[in-house]
């Protein structure tokens, strides 16, 4: 009897002994997620080297904004000042993120530098995931004559309660905007082009 009550245990649960536990890039998609409907106020840490020419993040507000949430699908528009134009989009991409970088003009046209980013490796964390330019990305620098950007890697770092950070990195540049998310602000308007969702 025990042995064939051990043996229905094992038939009837076999999937559970050999489920997969939630991955980095689940967890730290989760920790975003969690923040759906909230939006933060930020400050740019690193700019270097430092613009010789206007800087468009010198004196603005700085909004982080987790608008849209689907199940594999996160839609979080960047405010600059009264700059709807930018939208960080990521999805699942089997057990990675995706990252794109969705650049709208007021008219909610497309930017023609747009929906480029990258792909998540296997060493991110639940805390940090970096984003090196994928092949779509490459052809789309190459033709826009920005081959300076081919060896950008994004990143994104949460820590849930505490911050968090948007960065782009390459030979030579570094990029890093910080939000706190221990202090929630006003929702901003809809980014440019995303008004009727």
């Amino acid at each position: 009897m025990r042995l064939a009550c051990a043996a229905m245990t094992f038939a009837v649960f076999p999937a559970a002994a050999h489920a997969q536990a939630p991955s980095a890039a689940d967890q730290f998609f989760a920790n975003i997620a969690s923040l759906c409907g909230k939006a933060f106020a930020g400050r740019v840490v690193a700019n270097e080297p430092t613009p010789t020419a206007a800087d468009p993040f010198e004196g603005r507000t700085l909004v982080f904004h987790v608008r849209r949430c689907e199940k594999d699908r996160l839609e979080l528009p960047f405010h600059v000042g009264d700059d709807r134009s930018r939208t960080w989009v990521l999805t699942r991409a089997g057990r990675a993120i995706a990252l794109k970088h969705d650049h709208r003009h007021r008219d909610g046209s497309s930017d023609s530098l747009t929906m480029y980013g990258g792909v998540s490796g296997t060493s991110g964390t639940a805390v940090r995931q970096e984003f090196p330019t994928d092949v779509e990305t490459r052809e789309l620098f190459t033709r826009l004559d920005r081959r300076v950007s081919l060896p950008n890697v994004w990143a994104m770092e949460i820590q849930p309660g505490r911050r968090f950070v948007y960065e782009l990195a390459r030979p030579g540049r570094l990029f890093r905007v910080e939000f706190d998310l221990t202090r929630e602000v006003p929702a901003p308007p809809a980014p440019w082009g995303h008004e009727e969702k």
